[in-house]
């Protein structure tokens, strides 16, 4: 899966990829195949998943990259049909700031 953000190319995001890490219960960003930060997840098995979590490196900190990683992950949890918990208030701001995706 890629980032799928519209606002990638202005932002000079070129080699970001956002992709399931299943095993590990989470989204991660990558940047030319290193992971730059992740965004946990956990299945309640009634259709629902709850967001707990969401790390960007440090040092990358301010480049948008968040609302990339957690806009491609609520995008796929979404066409997935599942509804979204978000108890990280990172996902919980993004969420009210794209009212659509909720």
């Amino acid at each position: 899966m890629t980032d799928g953000n519209t606002d990638e190319g202005r932002r000079g995001h070129t080699n970001l990829e956002v992709r399931d890490n299943a095993e590990r219960s989470r989204f991660e960003l990558l940047d030319s195949n290193a992971v730059v930060g992740h965004a946990d997840y956990h299945l309640t098995g009634d259709g629902t998943a709850v967001m707990p979590h969401t790390v960007i490196d440090t040092d990358r900190r301010g480049e948008g990259l968040g609302e990339v990683l957690v806009g491609a992950a609520v995008r796929e949890l979404r066409g997935r049909g599942l509804a979204i918990d978000p108890t990280c208030w990172f996902v919980a701001d993004y969420l009210q700031k794209y009212p659509d995706l909720s």
